[in-house]
């Protein structure tokens, strides 16, 4: 599933990538101007875990890669921007067990938009950052409401 070298993918505005690649400890892009970019796996939680086998299989599109098996996903833009330090990006960094397409689902917006609010390459309204919070705790409040093991057995 992963592009080899000569494809052309048109990313966000003026990011083209031609090559993509993974290491032993990270994923690598090469845009058409001859930037290169890595995002070290240690740096995200499933990446970290997955198998090498794994990390092969990723999908790219005109936004980003992702690892659909390990529900992992990485906008180009992120690659050339300083790391953020919000509060959904340590949030998820802190709890890898969260499922950020499930949340991005829940919420009605788009993965890879969701994936840019984590990454800190667009930053959500008030307003967005309140429905995303709110939405994290009613998921909160739902597991903290199931019953005990044994009322279930």
């Amino acid at each position: 599933m992963g592009i080899g070298t000569g494809t052309s993918i048109s990313v966000s505005d003026m990011i083209q990538v031609e090559k993509i690649w993974v290491t032993d400890s990270g994923i690598w892009i090469r845009t058409v101007d001859g930037r290169e970019a890595c995002e070290r796996f240690s740096d995200y939680p499933r990446l970290r875990e997955a198998t090498q086998e794994q990390r092969q299989c990723f999908a790219a599109d005109a936004f980003g890669i992702s690892w659909p098996e390990l529900d992992e996903d990485l906008s180009f833009d992120g690659f050339f921007e300083k790391k953020s330090d919000s509060v959904l990006y340590r949030l998820f960094m802190e709890h890898p067990e969260l499922n950020a397409s499930a949340i991005a689902r829940r919420l009605g917006i788009s993965q890879s938009l969701f994936a840019q609010y984590i990454s800190g390459a667009k930053k959500p309204s008030e307003k967005r950052m309140r429905e995303i919070m709110d939405t994290m705790r009613a998921i909160g409040r739902e597991l903290a409401e199931l019953p005990d093991y044994a009322s279930v057995v």
